[in-house]
C-alpha cells in the first residue's frame, strides 16, 4: 500500500516532467501511461498532450536542425547510417507530407526522419516546422487518449478478473502442477 502512494505522489510531483524528458527522446508507452495516470486522476489529460507535444514537437525540431547544419558531417563519421538515410529519402520522395506528418508513429523513424529531412535541404525550415507542429498535436492527442481510454478497458477487465478470480486461480495452480511434474519426468530421464 505504501509503495502505491509513494508511485501515485511521484507521478503527481514529477509526471510532467518525465513524460517532457520521455516524450523528447520517444516516449509513446511513457504517453500511454501518463493517459492512464489522467484516466486515474493522477494527471490531467489537457497538461498530458501539451506536454507530449512540447516534449515531441521540441525533439524533431532539434533533429530537423542537427541534420540541417550538421548531418552530411555526422553521416560521414556514422556510415552505418547510410542505410537508413537511403531508405528514409525514398520514403520523403514517395509519401512527402504524409511522412512529416506521420513519422512519429512508425517506430525506428523518430529520430533519422526529421534529421534526414533537415539534411537534405529540399524542404524549407517553416514547411517542416508548420508539418511537425501538426504531426506532433495528433501524435500527443491520439496516443494519450488512448491511454486514457485503455484505463476503461482495463476497469472492465479487473471487474471480470475478479469474477473469475476461483477459476483462474484453479487453472492456474493446475498448470503449475503440470509443469512440474514435467520437470521431475524430464530430470529423471537426463543421466
Amino acid at each position: 500500500m505504501i509503495y502505491f502512494s509513494t508511485l501515485e505522489s511521484f507521478i503527481r510531483d514529477y509526471g510532467y516532467w518525465a513524460l517532457l524528458v520521455a516524450t523528447f527522446f520517444g516516449g509513446e508507452a511513457t504517453l500511454i501511461i501518463a493517459g492512464l495516470s489522467a484516466h486515474l486522476g493522477l494527471l490531467q489529460l489537457p497538461y498530458v498532450m501539451l506536454t507530449a507535444f512540447i516534449g515531441s514537437f521540441a525533439s524533431d525540431q532539434l533533429y530537423y536542425f542537427i541534420g540541417y547544419f550538421k548531418g552530411r558531417e555526422l553521416l560521414q563519421k556514422h556510415l552505418k547510417w547510410q542505410s537508413h538515410v537511403e531508405r528514409i529519402n525514398k520514403y520523403i520522395k514517395r509519401y512527402n507530407n504524409l511522412i512529416m506528418l506521420g513519422f512519429r508513429f512508425v517506430y525506428g523513424m523518430r529520430i533519422m526522419t526529421p534529421f534526414v529531412i533537415g539534411m537534405s535541404k529540399n524542404i524549407r525550415t517553416m514547411r517542416f516546422f508548420i508539418l511537425n507542429a501538426i504531426g506532433a498535436i495528433t501524435w500527443s492527442v491520439s496516443i494519450s487518449v488512448g491511454g486514457y481510454f485503455f484505463g476503461y478497458a482495463m476497469e472492465g477487465f479487473l471487474k471480470d478478473v475478479k469474477h473469475y478470480e476461483r477459476l483462474a486461480i484453479i487453472i492456474i495452480i493446475i498448470m503449475g502442477i503440470v509443469f512440474w511434474i514435467i520437470h521431475r519426468y524430464n530430470a529423471k530421464k537426463t543421466p
